[in-house]
């Protein structure tokens, strides 16, 4: 038997790019849907949908995907997982994986990946992934995340500049090494410390940054990162991601 974990995927509407995103249709079931079918070929003994909405709920239910109701008005997806394990019950040693509710191709293997590497190391607080950038466009890309780690494959740090970066360069150059890395926003997270860090100041550089994993590490916490070599999949964030999600789930089929 492999290691117990939960998932919880946050599903909110008021998404401003893409309207009611979490009920977007693909290949005949909401997207909120697909990401916890996707979830449920994991190694998780339960995965669960967070939303404000009734209409998420109510579709869940026809498709026998399990949802609680959570406040309206968090201000993140972890304020909101953190009120789901409690309504869960789950102990405070449980590992919780947050699955972003717009990830309907989702890598399985990595949400395993996630909740063992967490597992392994009782140092972190949190664990997470990346991948190596290929291109100088997207390492220059404010709207891609980078990572840097340390020799255990620690974060040091999270930006969306361009890092680490050589000092002549100021981001023009790929660095050979170290590689840089593009952060894949999948979390893993101890309940008791899910619970507890909406608690926590926010920090100058989570505000800075808008990176609200850079809480934690102001606060002292550390977080794990796997290093992945496959896409985790389409992120769904306007409608030409919601064709090309329905495009490639219709092709799989």
């Amino acid at each position: 038997m492999g290691l117990p974990f939960t998932v919880l995927i946050p599903a909110r509407m008021a998404s401003t790019r893409l309207p009611n995103k979490p009920l977007a249709d693909i290949g005949g079931a909401p997207m909120v849907v697909r990401v916890a079918q996707r979830a449920q070929l994991s190694g998780a003994e339960k995965v669960v949908v967070a939303t404000d909405s009734r209409e998420v709920i109510d579709q869940c239910a026809r498709f026998d995907v399990q949802a609680v109701m959570t406040g309206a008005a968090h201000a993140s997806g972890s304020d909101r997982l953190a009120e789901a394990s409690a309504l869960l019950g789950l102990p405070d040693d449980a590992v919780v994986v947050n699955v972003q509710g717009d990830e309907p191709m989702i890598d399985v293997a990595l949400i395993d990946a996630v909740a063992h590497l967490l597992a392994e190391r009782s140092d972190c607080a949190m664990s997470t992934a990346a991948h190596s950038i290929d291109s100088v466009d997207d390492y220059r890309n404010s709207n891609i995340v980078k990572v840097v780690l340390d020799a255990r494959q620690t974060a040091l740090y999270f930006s969306r500049a361009p890092i680490p970066s050589a000092r002549d360069d100021a981001g023009h150059v790929l660095p050979r090494l170290p590689k840089p890395l593009r952060h894949v926003g999948i979390y893993g997270y101890r309940a008791g410390f899910l619970r507890a860090f909406p608690a926590l100041a926010p920090a100058p550089i989570e505000q800075l940054e808008c990176l609200e994993q850079l809480r934690a590490l102001w606060h002292g916490y550390k977080i794990a990162v796997h290093i992945t070599q496959r896409s985790p999949g389409i992120g769904v964030d306007t409608p030409a991601d919601l064709l090309a999600a329905r495009q490639l789930f219709a092709a799989l089929q």
